[in-house]
């Protein structure tokens, strides 16, 4: 068993010829000299090692409905173990959970765990996965892996909510431990990745790619769209184009809603009408499941028949009122397959959020 520890041995970095090490998990290859922390801030030089700073210690623990990830073809209905630590790898002006990406207090992880004691408690309350979130996993990726391994000797489900900004190597290692993946896809341009994440989009598209076409893992995709910046009908278009090119028309897309926070507080609230447009642009680009988020809007909540259009998984917010899938995950009056990864029935967790103490 592997043991809560706040100076965890890091993998993937190296030693350069001037004598400091480069962190080789993400492409920002932060370069430290001892005692130096990466971007990141949870990577850490010392002596002549990285170490990862929060393994085993989390910024809290709740039980959520996996359609809160989000992920509304994986498993609908069903409860997911969610959990983070603290810090980021990209340095988004908008972010909004900022009081814990943005966080370089340590003392706010109050919450130590092992990944077996998480994947305990993940059985115990009867979830159906275990959630990186709330910051990026990627960052945390040994915990995370270790944990995820610990998951699935106990035949619990991973999933991993993250940017997909990682290098090719601990991209392989990290997602060949997941069994899904929402990935921020903040938008369409360099010029935005540059401007308000501190971050490229190449990698991001990069991961996307691997994930889809080298891997097994359920991929979900979700845009926070911001009024100004990355909500234009052209920039939607051409996102929408490249997904269903490069990745297929059955990768869900999530639109979400942007509110004011960070350092973003005055830039308006994304309306409804603007998640709807770009929903309607999706579907027009011949996207099959395409979601509205952080509004209410049950028709941008229901998962409908990629042939038919019958209404299939209805949604109210994370409760779902009507379920028609067949037990195979088939439209029930055409006989299309629905995307996704389905029980024989329905789970039946609802809305409700659930904060859990550990140890």
């Amino acid at each position: 068993m592997k043991v809560a520890t706040s100076n965890y041995p890091a993998r993937y970095w190296h030693k350069l010829d001037d004598g400091r090490l480069q962190c080789d998990l993400c492409p920002r290859d932060c370069k430290l000299h001892e005692g130096q922390r990466g971007a990141c801030f949870v990577r850490k030089r010392q002596g002549e090692q990285m170490i990862l700073t929060t393994y085993g210690r989390s910024s809290g623990f709740c039980i959520d409905p996996i359609e809160k990830k989000p992920l509304n073809n994986f498993y609908p209905g069903s409860s997911v173990f969610s959990f983070g630590t603290a810090g980021c790898n990209l340095a988004c002006k908008f972010c909004q959970n900022w009081d814990i990406s943005k966080s370089q207090d340590m003392d706010r992880l109050m919450d130590q765990a092992s990944p077996e004691l998480i994947a305990q408690a993940a059985r115990e309350h009867g979830c159906k996965s275990v959630s990186f979130t709330y910051n990026d996993p990627v960052i945390f990726a040994e915990y995370a892996m270790d944990t995820a391994d610990a998951c699935h000797a106990l035949g619990i489900q991973t999933v991993a909510v993250t940017a997909g900004y990682i290098h090719a190597q601990p991209r392989r290692d990290f997602f060949d431990k997941m069994d899904a993946a929402n990935v921020d896809l903040k938008a369409f341009t360099e010029n935005f990745y540059f401007k308000l994440t501190s971050a490229h989009l190449q990698p991001v598209l990069d991961t996307l790619r691997y994930l889809k076409h080298e891997t097994n893992v359920w991929l979900e995709l979700t845009t926070l769209l911001i009024p100004g910046h990355n909500d234009s009908d052209e920039e939607i278009t051409a996102m929408c184009c490249w997904i269903k090119k490069e990745l297929g028309a059955d990768v869900p897309l999530h639109f979400s809603a942007f509110h004011p926070d960070y350092k973003m507080g005055d830039v308006p609230a994304t309306p409804v009408a603007t998640l709807v447009r770009a929903r309607n642009i999706a579907l027009q680009q011949g996207l099959h499941y395409v979601y509205t988020g952080n509004v209410h809007n049950i028709e941008g909540d229901t998962t409908f028949c990629p042939n038919c259009k019958a209404p299939l998984i209805v949604r109210d917010w994370y409760q779902i009122i009507n379920y028609r899938l067949t037990a195979t995950g088939h439209c029930p009056d055409c006989g299309s397959a629905v995307a996704g990864r389905f029980d024989a029935t329905c789970g039946d967790f609802g809305r409700h959020r659930i904060p859990v103490m550990l140890g």
